[in-house]
């Protein structure tokens, strides 16, 4: 099975190109199944549905949530799926089980008030308050990912027409920026990033305090410290920024489509979840603007 494993996560890295961190989420499904089978000593081409639903039961039985355990599954499916494509097995004994319903959390976000006292922290009187300063603007005028913002290359940012180049995995998409994140960024570009770096063939576009690439890791932290500094009660990271602003987008007329494409959403009921803020924002204007409210 471990031959198989292999091939199929080099499958999903070289034919499916999924992200990275995709692709660990997937090794980690699969791993933990092939354990489960081993200690119960069954073969992976005879399972069938009864022992797929038995291995799911375990994992509820060890307290995983359901989003882990439906997760889990659509692994299991994924793995099946290309065991059939490759002819190792004839049936896929995944295709009759259905996931287990995931309650939809409801985001967290921030209020307009709360984002001004955020952006508000990083002060450009020094090399590092610069770069927070353009960076926690981008957070928030793009509403991109995390990994999505510390793999920016100097090269996908258009200062002049406005706009940032995102590479996500497979996809790709041109987001606008607005003038304070242009102006922001451009200080950055000009006035840090170039006394930043200690290789002029450093291609990234947010580097840390020895010129190279910001980590996921050195970002959250960055959120972090800012948060406390504006005194904030909310948990804020940086996927807060990227629920944030979709939700004030959609709370001041954007389009659900165009917001889905700035996102990067394969799927429009990704981005649905944010109509519940949309909703409540329609009540209190109607509340105060409708004559028999």
């Amino acid at each position: 099975m471990e031959k198989q494993i292999k091939q199929f996560l080099e499958f999903l890295q070289n034919e499916k190109r999924v992200s990275n961190n995709t692709l660990q989420s997937y090794s980690r499904d699969i791993h933990q199944y092939e354990n489960y089978l081993s200690q119960n000593r069954i073969n992976y081409v005879k399972v069938d549905c009864q022992k797929i639903n038995e291995y799911l039961k375990s994992l509820q039985d060890m307290g995983k949530k359901k989003s882990t355990v439906s997760r889990s599954l659509a692994s299991i499916r994924s793995f099946y799926q290309y065991l059939m494509r490759i002819k190792k097995v004839k049936h896929d004994p995944t295709e009759n089980i259905q996931s287990p319903k995931v309650d939809k959390r409801v985001p967290s976000v921030l209020t307009s008030d709360e984002v001004e006292k955020l952006l508000s922290q990083p002060k450009d009187v020094d090399l590092k308050g610069t770069r927070d300063k353009a960076m926690l603007e981008v957070a928030y005028a793009t509403g991109m990912r995390v990994t999505e913002i510390i793999s920016l290359d100097e090269e996908d940012v258009n200062i002049e027409e406005g706009y940032i180049f995102c590479k996500s995995a497979n996809k790709q998409r041109n987001i606008p920026l607005g003038s304070i994140c242009i102006a922001a960024l451009n200080e950055y570009m000009k006035d840090a990033r170039p006394i930043m770096i200690r290789d002029e063939n450093e291609k990234a576009l947010f580097v840390n305090v020895n010129g190279k690439r910001l980590t996921r890791q050195g970002f959250w932290k960055i959120v972090k410290y800012y948060k406390e500094q504006a005194h904030i009660d909310k948990d804020i990271t940086p996927h807060v920024l990227r629920h944030s602003f979709a939700t004030h987008l959609l709370q001041n007329g954007a389009d659900l489509k165009a917001i889905q494409t700035m996102l990067g959403h394969s799927d429009i009921s990704s981005t649905q979840v944010y109509t519940q803020f949309q909703d409540a924002g329609i009540r209190d204007i109607y509340r105060r603007t409708h004559p028999r409210a």
